[in-house]
């Protein structure tokens, strides 16, 4: 049973265009072209509980404002959204009590005080008792290793340890729905790790609704077994992120190095090949093919070495936006 229910969702911006100057100010006091954008153009979902889903597409897509539409903090142009049965754009409190949201790039924490501060906040405005606030406390601060510093001031905080607190301000009430847009964006190779670790472990644990965008490919291929695709406004791919890899990536690429030379010119008939010495070939060849195609090297030559590869997650998607 689907949880979000979204139907030819659209949400279309308004703006103004001014002449240069102070002559064109004056003129804009008067009359003014308007100039409409359409963010999100009539996109059509349905989310179940517990899923993970990975919310891709290139800046400007409209991925921030669909979440923004989801949580209530913009209103739609057209079209039909429910989140936990409730109508996000009226805000009800009853609503808002059951999810959370962190965006990468903004603060929900107070800068100039301790995150546990802005958790006394959060646990006042969201009605949390102080056994649960305290049970959902110690066990988000033991998984995410904050202990040592809930009591700095924000402001003086590494990005990493700042986007854990931030974690831990929108978790504290238990939402069962969780938005988070790029989550990990500047954090190190670690922070993002660990993050990714504790996103997953959390999903399965709580079986919390999670979607995510992020522009780290290794982000959605660690954490989202479906995947929804958005190109300026619309969606161009709502399914499995297995399916997405075999729809979309026609080819395998098999890496092979060999104990003797071997000529490119007798590889040919077996795929794609790319020589980067006589000792060592990339060979591209239908996924549907792989098993035979291993088979004829592994008899017919003399190989040392040999692994199989996926095209990269990133790859492929940057062909479906580029119409491949």
């Amino acid at each position: 049973m689907s949880i979000i229910h979204v139907k030819n969702l659209s949400k279309t911006f308004e703006s103004y265009k001014k002449e240069p100057g102070l002559i064109g100010s004056i003129k804009g006091l008067f009359s003014s072209e308007t100039i409409y954008s359409q963010a999100v153009k009539d996109i059509s979902f349905d989310i179940a509980e517990g899923e993970f889903i990975g919310f891709v597409g290139p800046n400007g897509a409209g991925k921030t404002t669909t979440l923004k539409m989801l949580s209530g903090i913009l209103y739609p142009t057209s079209g039909d959204v429910e989140v936990l049965g409730f109508k996000p754009f009226k805000r009800a409190p009853e609503f808002q009590k059951q999810f959370g949201l962190v965006m990468g790039q903004k603060n929900q924490l107070w800068w100039d005080l301790p995150a546990r501060e802005s958790f006394i906040l959060n646990k006042a405005i969201y009605e949390v008792s102080d056994h649960d606030y305290k049970k959902t406390l110690d066990e988000l601060t033991d998984i995410l290793d904050v202990e040592d510093f809930l009591d700095i001031q924000v402001r003086k905080l590494s990005l990493g340890q700042r986007m854990k607190c931030e974690l831990i301000a929108a978790l504290l009430h238990s939402p069962r729905i969780l938005f988070l847009d790029e989550p990990t964006i500047g954090l190190d190779v670690v922070s993002q790790r660990n993050i990714r670790e504790f996103l997953s472990e959390y999903n399965r644990s709580r079986k919390t609704t999670i979607i995510l965008t992020s522009h780290y490919m290794e982000d959605i291929r660690r954490l989202c077994k479906r995947v929804i695709i958005i190109d300026h406004g619309s969606i161009i791919y709502d399914g499995d992120y297995k399916n997405l890899t075999e729809k979309y990536a026609g080819d395998k690429t098999i890496h092979v190095s060999f104990s003797d030379a071997v000529l490119e010119n007798d590889l040919k008939s077996l795929g794609r090949t790319t020589m980067a010495n006589s000792t060592s070939a990339k060979i591209n060849v239908p996924r549907k093919d792989i098993a035979a195609i291993t088979n004829r090297l592994l008899i017919g030559f003399p190989v040392d070495d040999i692994s199989i590869s996926e095209e990269s997650i990133e790859k492929i998607i940057s062909d479906i936006f580029e119409g491949k």
